[in-house]
């Protein structure tokens, strides 16, 4: 896998620059934060006191130095062993840190997943990678496999107003995706060519899941990359029709996870799913960790999976650009994957797993995709 990818595409007064490993992705962040010259603003689930950690936090405290205002939020369930002393020269140096939702048991249910960086209102990267020293590497030979986008002009705008809504009501308090979404101005076009989709709290309707269903709806073409992998129903059918009706349709799911409960949960979809001819490969040489979606030619890049958490639970931020430049980069990008995956064979996939294999992928899935939703949906009651 290549160590740089400088293909980029430009739409809606906004150029996108495809980010192919982590290591690409953290180098170009620290050289935004050492150029920022008007305001910095960094959000993330987890951040690890590490050297990887340490870099960006020296790099922010610099830029406190050089007079530049400097806002950090940080999930404190996403990163539980950083500590409030490591933020202090930070703090120190004149930077504003925030927790997002401190600790409280009756609402630990409810994270912020984005992964966000804004510099000077103009640059921005989303990605499914967080600070930590695990991730870095290409995700081939080392680190975890993850991507991101990197976007300069008018969307970073909009991205940093997100930011400020959520790092004002950091407690959670009177905190709802309603509101957050008012900050989001919507495209006069039905599929404009670069949508920020945000999702929250709730169980309703959401940017993320409607514009997939708009895509979907007509897809000649679908690969998607996804770490964690339990869709809505209506997600999986709409692949199986694509599939049926003589679409590609390619999932691209994790072999290696760190979570082994929702490795068992995805697999719980394969056979159905193969069965509509859906095709399905397992990423090898490391564990899997990014966010991808390829229709056509819109791209889909950010912080979400295509589980039940990231659709229905954590405030999440994806990135939808309709350009054939970038989904070309994107499937060139998907295609090199491949090439350090196992397919999943739709003939011996029914008989290469015993009872007890199907009943953990069962009980994985209901852990999943009933227990959780159903303690989130009790905590959701106390943001107000």
């Amino acid at each position: 896998m290549p160590e740089t990818n400088a293909a980029t595409a430009t739409t809606t007064a906004t150029t996108f620059t495809w980010l192919d490993s982590v290591d690409v992705a953290f180098a170009a962040m620290l050289a935004a934060i050492r150029a920022a010259t008007r305001s910095v603003r960094l959000e993330f689930y987890i951040f690890e006191a590490s050297p990887i950690g340490d870099a960006f936090r020296d790099a922010l405290v610099q830029a406190c130095q050089r007079g530049v205002p400097v806002q950090v939020l940080i999930d404190a369930w996403g990163s539980p062993d950083l500590s409030d002393d490591y933020w202090r020269p930070f703090i120190a140096a004149g930077g504003k840190f925030r927790w997002f939702n401190p600790f409280n048991l009756s609402r630990f249910g409810i994270r912020n997943h984005r992964k966000l960086l804004v510099c000077d209102d103009r640059t921005a990267f989303v990605g499914g990678f967080n600070i930590a020293p695990e991730y870095q590497g290409d995700g081939v030979t080392r680190g975890w496999r993850d991507l991101g986008l990197r976007l300069d002009g008018g969307l970073a705008l909009e991205l940093g107003r997100t930011f400020d809504e959520l790092f004002n009501r950091a407690e959670l308090r009177l905190l709802s995706i309603d509101r957050l979404l008012t900050l989001v101005q919507p495209g006069a076009a039905p599929a404009p060519a670069a949508e920020l989709l945000l999702t929250g709290p709730g169980f309703g309707k959401n940017l993320y899941r409607t514009a997939l269903a708009r895509d979907l709806s007509h897809a000649r073409e679908v690969q998607i990359t996804s770490a964690y992998f339990l869709p809505t129903w209506r997600i999986r059918r709409a692949l199986g029709k694509i599939a049926r009706r003589g679409g590609k349709v390619q999932l691209l799911l994790a072999g290696k996870s760190d979570v082994g409960l929702a490795q068992m949960a995805a697999r719980s979809f394969y056979q159905r799913l193969l069965r509509a001819g859906v095709e399905i490969f397992e990423y090898q040489p490391q564990i899997l960790h990014a966010k991808f979606v390829r229709i056509d030619d819109a791209v889909y890049v950010g912080s979400a999976n295509l589980d039940t958490r990231s659709l229905h639970i954590n405030y999440e931020l994806m990135i939808r650009v309709q350009d054939r430049a970038l989904a070309a980069v994107a499937e060139q990008s998907f295609q090199r994957d491949l090439t350090h995956c196992h397919r999943i064979d739709p003939a011996t996939w029914a008989h290469s797993r015993g009872f007890l294999d199907k009943l953990k992928e069962a009980v994985a899935r209901f852990l999943l995709a009933r227990v959780d939703p159903y303690i989130a949906r009790h905590q959701m009651r106390n943001l107000r």
